[in-house]
């Protein structure tokens, strides 16, 4: 199979689909992989490392679109990417769909197929190829409120975790999942006062186990989100359903009560935002202000550390890429019902059902979809 690379165009994005050692493995499967010039400069890779792994380097990004017969990428493909995109071509990449109607329609129109990093399963439960871009951006989530804190960036004036006779901050993490964790490891680290509030008793259990007394977790109730969101000092939004849009917990009532210079951090963002008053921001304008609060809601957070977030996720993807590429993506999503949990748009048919349902799409099951 010819695997194509382009390099990622939204806004300061500077990880890169595969790695020079991921480039290797599949040329000793028998495979051609073209990746675009300076794709991998983010991570350090230049064209040689890669040419190097057994790649070949394109000049400009029509000819990755044209020839390749899979795309892999990081980010959604974006309006020019997805004009480029071709009848049959399988585009493997997270996409995001249930908050994006426009890209949606784009990706039903392209006839392509189109297999999401997102909503791929595990046969031990959890979403493999989503966790390690969870586990960055739940630990950048507190370095970004930390900053945000700061006076000169809008913030209350407050250390993190204060100093000796001062109180510390109070972080409020909303989701215990694998953000929320990891958000929860790096402030208790920096000696935040922090708590954890979710809805599933075993993830409270879970963190309970793993931080002991340092952590604060409540089980989540309307009435607990407004009386802890109210009282802290940086709130971090961590809340997933799997395809779906992320339901909004933090109203826009709760923000405008909040005492000023308080900072909400959206990681949900990617997904819609679990905040009213969050919409999408970048890298190069990551902050805006609603009722004296400061939101960050970067929607690549990973972007900003892509040596780690690139091997860190291609460590997870690689097996599934060789797969596709091995056995053709039919059989390949035959034979895992797991990869095929990735599969959200098969020749202008939605074959994710949350995604179906969230924008009023015709569901098609996924198996009678590759198999029909």
């Amino acid at each position: 199979m010819l695997i194509g690379v382009p390099k990622e165009i939204k806004n300061h994005e500077y990880r890169v689909g595969l790695t020079p050692p991921s480039v290797q493995e599949l040329v000793l499967h028998g495979h051609q992989v073209c990746i675009e010039s300076s794709a991998g400069a983010g991570i350090g890779a230049s064209d040689a490392d890669y040419e190097s792994c057994g790649a070949t380097i394109a000049k400009d990004v029509s000819s990755i679109f044209d020839t390749a017969e899979m795309i892999v990428k990081i980010k959604e493909p974006l309006a020019p990417e997805r004009a480029m995109l071709r009848p049959d071509q399988i585009l493997f990449t997270y996409l995001h769909l249930a908050p994006d109607p426009d890209q949606t329609k784009d990706l039903v129109e392209s006839g392509s197929v189109c297999i999401a990093y997102e909503t791929v399963t595990s046969p031990y439960g959890g979403l493999p190829l989503l966790a390690p871009m969870s586990e960055v951006a739940g630990r950048l989530s507190i370095q970004a409120g930390a900053n945000c804190l700061e006076k000169v960036h809008g913030g209350k004036g407050m250390l993190l975790g204060g100093v000796p006779g001062v109180d510390p901050a109070k972080v409020l993490i909303i989701g215990g999942g694998v953000v929320g964790t990891h958000a929860a490891h790096i402030a208790i680290g920096m000696g935040a006062d922090v708590t954890v509030v979710d809805r599933s008793a075993e993830a409270l259990k879970a963190l309970w186990r793993q931080f002991g007394k340092p952590l604060n977790t409540v089980y989540s109730t309307r009435t607990v989100i407004e009386k802890h969101v109210l009282e802290a000092d940086l709130v971090i939004g961590g809340v997933l359903i799997p395809g779906a849009k992320a339901p909004k917990l933090v109203t826009a009532e709760m923000i405008r009560s909040m005492e000023p210079g308080s900072v909400v951090i959206d990681v949900a963002i990617d997904q819609g935002g679990c905040f009213e008053t969050s919409h999408a921001t970048t890298h190069t304008d990551p902050t805006y202000v609603v009722d004296d609060v400061v939101h960050y809601c970067v929607a690549n957070m990973p972007g900003a550390v892509p040596r780690t977030s690139t091997y860190a996720l291609n460590n997870v993807t690689l097996p599934f890429v060789l797969k596709i590429a091995d056995k053709g993506y039919k059989q390949a999503l035959t034979d895992n019902p797991h990869l095929r949990n990735g599969l959200n748009v098969h020749k202008g048919e939605i074959t994710c059902r949350e995604v179906a349902e969230n924008l009023n799409y015709d569901y098609r099951d996924p198996l009678e979809a590759i198999n029909s």
